[in-house]
């Protein structure tokens, strides 16, 4: 075959390169061009490789993903579902996903639930037209997402190709990455108990949201085990706002000096902070607070926030492995967590 020069291909073309352009350029065949770019498994000469390669940049070719998906039943394409984006643990855990995916040659697309049982509904339902290679829900989950409509959209994916995977215990063949939320917030009760506290308050989102409602029955379990009290349980949401609203409320009703306050995230804590500075209560020597996550900014307040450490870009890469990976432990452990105690829960007589 012989090869047309990378500009004599776009002179003779006013359309985006195909890759019929490309096998041209590189004086290869459409086949050839077709393994090179479009991920076969069949092995391609270091020489065509590198030849095919060059005149794509040149071209500026860039593979159809939607050809890729017909022809292939799935496309390069792994949806990352989060419940909102601008919440530190699921921007860490999106940077994991990002990572494991630019290793596999897969593009991240992601989309926002708002924690909307609804609305993840509709969006699977739209993602199912992408074909998409995995789908990871990492969303939080509600006892509302088990819903049969959700499960049959999930299922409809599956059938297609694409793995399905979930953080927390999921339902059929769909893979899974598990924290272990109970753990992690039993271990954190019993090391404020360790430190004198007796009395607690906590500060939640929604029951029937699976990884709050988990924190909380660990460390109600941890602490009441321990000797101690858990006064009340406020419901708010996984937001700032929220935990600063709730906090508000617990202080209205009275908040005894000694207490400590556990947020079931550190978002939600960095909020119950901000209430109890506004209504003159000091963190660590009068309130204490703990939250859940280690988010960066954690360590960064003042007092230093104690929390429970979740190893966020590792297990949103744990999650993209099990979308691509042939082979995954279809019962794996669930990752254990790291008590991280600070000055903002310090140590009490008994």
């Amino acid at each position: 075959m012989t090869a047309m020069s990378a500009d004599e291909v776009v002179r003779t073309r006013t359309s985006a390169p195909t890759l019929h352009d490309v096998a041209n350029a590189a004086g290869v065949s459409l086949a050839t061009a077709s393994r090179v770019l479009n991920g076969s498994a069949r092995k391609v000469g270091v020489s065509y490789r590198d030849r095919v390669l060059a005149s794509a940049e040149e071209l500026g070719y860039t593979a159809n993903l939607s050809a890729q998906a017909t022809a292939k039943g799935t496309s390069a394409v792994i949806a990352l579902l989060v419940a909102d984006i601008a919440d530190p643990y699921f921007s860490l855990l999106a940077s994991g996903v990002v990572r494991g995916a630019d290793e596999a040659g897969l593009v991240v697309t992601i989309s926002v639930t708002e924690r909307d049982p609804a609305r993840e509904i509709r969006l699977v339902r739209a993602l199912r037209g992408q074909r998409p290679r995995g789908l990871i829900l990492a969303a939080s989950r509600s006892t509302e997402s088990s819903a049969a409509e959700l499960q049959h959209e999930l299922a409809a994916i599956a059938a297609t190709g694409g793995r399905v995977v979930g953080l927390g215990p999921g339902q059929g063949d769909m893979r899974t990455v598990l924290i272990d939320n109970r753990g992690g917030a039993r271990a954190l009760a019993a090391a404020l108990i360790a430190r004198g506290f007796r009395t607690a308050v906590v500060l939640a989102a929604q029951e029937g949201v699976r990884t709050s409602d988990d924190r909380i029955a660990g460390f109600a379990d941890g602490f009441t085990s321990g000797g101690g009290s858990v006064e009340r349980i406020y419901r708010g949401a996984f937001t700032r706002e929220a935990g600063e609203r709730v906090m508000g409320e617990a202080l209205h009703e009275g908040i005894p000096s000694g207490t400590v306050v556990f947020a079931v995230s550190d978002v939600v804590a960095i909020g119950a902070l901000t209430a109890l500075r506004e209504a003159g209560r000091s963190v660590g020597t009068d309130v204490a607070l703990a939250g859940f996550d280690d988010i960066p900014g954690a360590s960064d307040v003042t007092p230093a926030l104690t929390t429970v450490r979740v190893p966020l870009d590792a297990v949103g890469y744990s999650a993209l492995r099990a979308a691509v990976d042939e082979t995954w432990q279809l019962n794996p452990a669930a990752l254990r967590l790291e008590v991280a105690l600070r000055d903002s829960t310090p140590g009490r007589s008994a």
